[in-house]
C-alpha cells in the first residue's frame, strides 16, 4: 500500500511540475488536472505516517515562512 501510494504522489508531484513549466495551455490544464487528482488519491489510500506528512509539510512550511519574517523585522 505504501508503494502505491508513493507511486501516486510521485507522478501527481511530476504532473505539477509539468503544470508550472510548461507552456502548452491543454497540457497545463490537464497536468493540474492529474496533480490534483493524483494528490487526493493518494491522501485517500496513504497510511496514516504519509497522511500526516503530507498534511503538516505545508502547515510548518507556513508557520517558518512567517517565524522568518518576524524574525527579520525585529
Amino acid at each position: 500500500m505504501l508503494v502505491i501510494s508513493i507511486l501516486t504522489l510521485l507522478i501527481a508531484s511530476i504532473s505539477a511540475f509539468l503544470s508550472l513549466n510548461t507552456q502548452e495551455e491543454i497540457v497545463k490544464v490537464s497536468s493540474g488536472f492529474m496533480s490534483a487528482l493524483l494528490f487526493f488519491l493518494t491522501l485517500i489510500v496513504a497510511p496514516w505516517p504519509l497522511k500526516l506528512g503530507l498534511i503538516s509539510i505545508p502547515l510548518l512550511w507556513t508557520r517558518l515562512s512567517n517565524w522568518s519574517t518576524q524574525k527579520g523585522i525585529n
